[in-house]
């Protein structure tokens, strides 16, 4: 199975920064970062992957300081050039980050990646995004955000001049040759000249063919748009469902889906968000997680409430039934419809729907012993729920050396997990093909 390792080193639960194991003043620490990449690596773990956002994220602005919750990203690297320190300090993981299509244009993060991928020597991935936070317009001269069509047709075209500008030289089109002055091969090179509803791009990407061919492409929408993008464009899919059967019905749509592109369904990986609480015993983990919650506030809470569904909530009492809010007050992601389902189905109060989502930021939560807790990660990969995991650890480091430790080695001994690197890029660790460049063949 594949395991992601999430690269927030304040870990994946909202109090964590308080608690007694986590790290002092994680706030743009390049030290820590350092050693939560290390530390994966150590463990065997396929990639890091660092989620962004283009702002300060938060719907109240005069709660912003009050709730103080490092889950509005107040103070954090810029992903790339964070995952390209890393590069120089790590040699097999693969390092994957956050770039929207709304806030951003096809050309500077077809170069950023490039370059990525030549400084880890392959192995850069592209989380594609289209940006859930409305409140990012304002940093980027839009007085509202754009509709959620507009914003995945934008997306699409966006992908497609990424890909092609990744393709504009032949592999063998810069033989540098300092005896002959044949820097590069003029016959090896293609202009894009893209005239689309959105962009016009000219190219070619002033960066030589990449390593991997293209960065590995990550996607997260489980909209209909955002599944019809990831089976056309993706080549793994970051997916957060509550059940494992909800996992499954996921797992086979968006496989479904990849015929009509001419693909394979191995081509498309699909990875499980999951916070992990593990202990050397059940009740070790139990304890874990209740000091954790007992640091989160109740302003924390319905704060980080108010992000994950898109409905400011500090004027509902605590105590109260979670309130049936219309689809249109939902945020643009399908994780805000699953929380108001969940508290729906339920009839959980507002305290109780954010107390549910706090120790996972929203995703699954597996807790337990490391037999436990393998077993669960065995039961989702066998069935075909999931190709893998992205691994959130509650407290950073020591949750994530705690999986290395308790759970890896037991999963090693299923059969489930390697017990060394396959290959020296992403791509090859992941199972996946080198794209073949759609302009030129491999040999001139």
């Amino acid at each position: 199975m594949i395991l992601a390792a999430n690269a927030n080193a304040q870990g994946s639960h909202v109090g964590e920064w308080r608690h007694p194991d986590a790290w002092d003043r994680p706030a743009s620490n390049l030290e820590n970062a350092v050693r939560l990449a290390r530390i994966a690596e150590a463990g065997l773990f396929d990639l890091l992957f660092l989620a962004d956002g283009n702002g300060v994220r938060n719907l109240d602005k005069p709660d912003l300081f009050a709730a103080t919750s490092p889950s509005d990203r107040p103070a954090v690297f810029e992903p790339v050039t964070l995952l390209s320190a890393l590069a120089m300090v790590t040699r097999h993981i693969g390092l994957v980050a956050t770039t929207t299509t709304t806030y951003d244009e096809p050309y500077a993060v077809a170069r950023r990646f490039a370059s990525l991928d030549h400084i880890s020597g392959g192995r850069a991935g592209w989380n594609l995004v289209t940006t859930s936070n409305p409140g990012d317009a304002l940093n980027f001269s839009k007085e509202a955000h754009a509709p959620r069509e507009d914003r995945y047709a934008r997306a699409g075209e966006f992908a497609d001049i990424v890909k092609g500008l990744w393709d504009s030289w032949a592999d063998d089109a810069f033989p540098q040759d300092k005896a002959s002055g044949r820097f590069l091969d003029p016959a090896r090179v293609h202009a894009l000249n893209h005239k689309g509803e959105h962009f016009s791009v000219a190219g070619p990407l002033n960066a030589p063919r990449l390593v991997q061919g293209h960065p590995v492409i990550f996607s997260a929408g489980q909209s209909e748009m955002g599944k019809e993008l990831s089976a056309r464009t993706a080549d793994c899919v970051f997916a957060i469902e509550g059940t494992i059967e909800r996992a499954r019905m996921l797992y086979a749509d968006l496989k479904a889906r990849l015929p009509r592109y001419g693909r394979r369904p191995e081509s498309l990986k699909v990875l499980s968000g999951v916070t992990i609480f593990v202990g050397e015993t059940e009740a070790e983990a139990d304890a874990l997680f209740q000091a954790l919650e007992d640091l989160v506030s109740p302003a924390v809470g319905l704060d980080y409430l108010s992000k994950m569904i898109g409905h400011r909530m500090a004027g509902y009492a605590l105590d109260e039934p979670m309130p049936d809010l219309e689809a249109e007050h939902v945020g643009p992601t399908g994780i805000g419809k699953a929380i108001l389902g969940v508290a729906r189905a339920e009839g959980l109060t507002v305290r109780q729907t954010y107390k549910r989502i706090l120790p996972q930021m929203a995703g699954n939560l597996f807790k337990g012993s490391a037999r436990q807790i393998a077993d669960l990660m065995e039961e989702w990969y066998r069935t075909e729920a999931c190709d893998g995991f992205m691994i959130a650890a509650p407290v950073v480091p020591t949750g994530l050396e705690r999986f290395i430790r308790l759970v890896v080695p037991e999963l090693q001994r299923r059969g489930l997990f390697r017990t060394a690197y396959e290959g020296r890029t992403l791509r090859d660790n992941l199972g996946l093909p080198r794209p073949a460049n759609r302009f030129f063949s491999e040999l001139a």
